[in-house]
């Protein structure tokens, strides 16, 4: 009797765990395990931002978090920095057409929410009406949203009524209050200026080219640029440069406003650099922590997602070998407890909750850079970037004792 009471107990106990593990996997299917972890850890990142922004309550309900040595502008820039670095990493995702399946539920509640935040941002009345007006950072964050509409034009911002469109064209244009340091900056505004152009409003073309030809006398060989005269070895590269160079350009491109073949050399130094950063990857999905804004967790690999998302891998790099290597990351960093706080958004660090490592400018609307990560979730579901063979990236091969390939520096 005990032994067959023993035994109900075990079967109920069993019963009640694979249903908990059930429930925590229900997105995961049997195949393509990594598309469904990328969109549900995607999902968890933007529904606390969007689901509340999309009511007017982000700057009601987000827990902010300022660094350490916070140097003492207005902490309003917070929420704008969370909402434009999230859409730039969504937005692609957003793009793909509406669907039964439980992803495509997911990504349509996160675009009608996106829509209405879209709304909410530039609408003066509005709880949530974004810090447009005052200190220079919107410069970057504008750039983020415009390269938001760049990504999705046709699901973000053909979709918004004519008064929010005429409300984004005149904050992005009132941002020439601001002039941008030679760095990085340079691109914010040529990303804000370039959407403009596209969305058929007055632009700035100077404010663009300008940009373009200070970036290119930057290069300093091997895929990598300097951050203005001097160069510093950190990834922001990842995080502006390579991107919003070769995003910007092919704008220009297709108005016949650049020639082809700077594109082409820009993807080129961009292919080398995603190269690199694979090469960053450790066979534990670990990668190296160096140089400033490293809060930003995995935006630093927005160049090589960029990459997979356009169909431009270099040669060299496999599609199922590049997945790989980024789902390993992931779930490196984010199997860290302390990514998170209670309501949902992430807080300062790297892998976990660090906020010593913050520097004075960070706040925890700064950290959704992370999503750009993201950006192959707008490949669909059957694409060979999602459906082909898992396989072991470079350090991974090294590591085990097989054949990888030598490398070995660029010439453009």
């Amino acid at each position: 009797m005990k032994t067959k009471i023993f035994i109900g107990i075990l079967t109920i106990c069993l019963v009640a765990s694979v249903s908990a593990q059930q429930k925590k996997n229900w997105l995961i299917p049997e195949k393509n395990n990594d598309r469904a972890y990328w969109t549900t850890l995607l999902y968890k990142m933007a529904a606390p931002v969007l689901s509340n922004m999309s009511e007017g309550k982000l700057s009601e309900k987000m827990q902010l978090e300022l660094s350490p040595s916070w140097d003492g502008r207005d902490k309003k820039v917070s929420y704008m920095e969370c909402f434009g670095r999230l859409m730039s990493g969504l937005a692609p995702w957003l793009s793909l057409p509406d669907d039964n399946t439980p992803e495509g539920k997911q990504r349509k509640q996160l675009r009608e929410w996106a829509l209405k935040s879209y709304a909410q941002a530039v609408d003066p009345e509005s709880p949530d009406y974004l810090l447009w007006r005052k200190e220079g950072q919107p410069l970057v964050d504008a750039a983020f949203l415009a390269n938001s509409f760049l990504r999705a034009p046709e699901q973000l911002w053909k979709p918004l009524d004519d008064v929010t469109k005429k409300r984004y064209i005149a904050e992005f244009q009132q941002l020439r209050r601001i002039n941008p340091p030679y760095t990085n900056w340079l691109l914010f505004s040529a990303m804000v200026e370039t959407f403009l152009m596209t969305a058929d409003a007055q632009y700035d073309s100077y404010r663009i080219t300008s940009a373009l030809r200070k970036i290119d006398e930057w290069y300093v060989g091997d895929g990598w640029y300097s951050d203005g005269e001097h160069f510093a070895f950190d990834y922001y590269n990842s995080y502006v440069i390579q991107p919003m160079y070769v995003e910007v350009l092919e704008e220009l491109v297709k108005k016949k406003l650049a020639r082809p073949a700077q594109l082409e050399t820009a993807k080129k130094r961009m292919q080398r650099y995603g190269a690199i950063l694979e090469r960053f990857i450790s066979p534990e999905g670990s990668f190296p922590v160096f140089g400033r804004s490293m809060t930003y967790r995995l935006g630093v690999f927005q160049p090589l997602a960029l990459l997979a998302l356009k169909k431009e891998l270099p040669e060299e790099l496999s599609e199922g070998q590049v997945r790989s290597a980024l789902t390993s990351a992931m779930k490196r960093m984010f199997s860290v407890d302390g990514n998170f706080n209670t309501g949902g958004f992430l807080q300062l660090g790297f892998a976990g909750h660090q906020p010593g490592i913050a520097d004075s400018y960070t706040n925890n609307g700064s950290l959704y850079l992370t999503s750009l990560i993201f950006l192959p979730l707008g490949l669909p579901a059957d694409h060979s970037f999602w459906t082909s063979p898992a396989k072991e990236w470079t350090q991974k091969k090294a590591w085990n004792g097989k054949e990888f390939p030598k490398d070995h520096a660029v010439g453009y």
